[in-house]
């Protein structure tokens, strides 16, 4: 047998028969709603901190 040629012998026989109830449905765990996060810190005192990083990593 050379390069390239194709020999079904040398082929796996692969089970793709799927079960519906194994199958993962996409809707079932869909999430409708909102989230909210508190970190106890104001959007400024964040700014300032990331300025103070930014600045540490420049000096």
């Amino acid at each position: 047998m050379g390069f390239g040629s194709y020999d079904e012998s040398e082929q796996q026989e692969v089970d793709a028969d799927f079960d519906d109830d194994d199958a993962v449905k996409s809707g079932e765990n869909s999430h409708d709603g909102t989230i909210e996060f508190e970190n106890g810190a104001s959007s400024d005192e964040l700014l300032d901190r990331l300025k103070e990083i930014k600045d540490e990593d420049d000096g």
